[in-house]
């Protein structure tokens, strides 16, 4: 399954707020379609899969990708469900997006896949890149991709930035100082049920 390209507001009234998609709302509460405003209890697959969708549109991924970033997760000592928000927090697309210098996920991907993002003075073209702790996140120094993040960085997707992070905003530098801790994470879902989606399916 491909990379979702259609309307994010119909996304966020099913699935409610995904801050790495979109910085778009709607005050609409039914869901999409024609059934929408009809209440009915949703069956216990129809609310693990929703919780898997939350997390695959918010950080952009395919179900392929998504379904290898939980099999990796599997592989971590510790809980799983943990170790999979850690391994989508760390892409470089999601870091570039919390640390202010993009307004989205997708606009932070645009940005990597330019070639406007250096990590550790190296220039590193794709998003999925694993950033990991001591990592130093710099501007391309050219004079479109400076302004570029700098318009972004006043205009931050969220409000507060994890404590694993930091930014310098007048060289257009951060830090990761850590790993990122479950509270931090800005989307609010139940990880444990998407573990439990893919356990399900084999």
């Amino acid at each position: 399954m491909s990379r979702y390209r259609g309307a994010v507001i119909k996304i966020i009234r099913r699935l409610g707020e995904l801050p790495g998609l979109t910085r778009k709302t709607t005050t609409r509460t039914s869901r999409p379609g024609q059934h929408g405003t009809q209440a009915r209890k949703p069956s216990e697959y129809a609310i693990r899969l929703e919780e898997k969708q939350k997390l695959r549109f918010n950080y952009g991924l395919t179900e392929k990708q998504l379904l290898q970033y939980v099999r990796t997760a599997k592989r971590i000592k510790g809980s799983t469900g943990e170790a999979l928000l850690q391994l989508l927090e760390m892409r470089l697309d999601n870091i570039i997006f919390r640390l202010g210098m993009a307004p989205t996920i997708p606009a932070a991907r645009q940005l990597v896949n330019h070639g406007h993002i250096k990590v550790n003075n190296t220039r590193v073209s794709i998003p999925s890149y694993q950033c990991k702790a001591g990592d130093m996140i710099s501007i391309r120094q050219h004079p479109k991709s400076q302004s570029i993040v700098k318009n972004y960085l006043q205009f931050p997707g969220l409000a507060n930035m994890p404590n694993h992070l930091q930014i310098d905003k007048d060289n257009l530098t951060g830090k990761i100082n850590g790993i990122i801790e479950r509270d931090w994470v800005a989307l609010q879902l139940n990880e444990l049920l998407i573990v439990e989606y893919y356990s399900r399916k084999g």
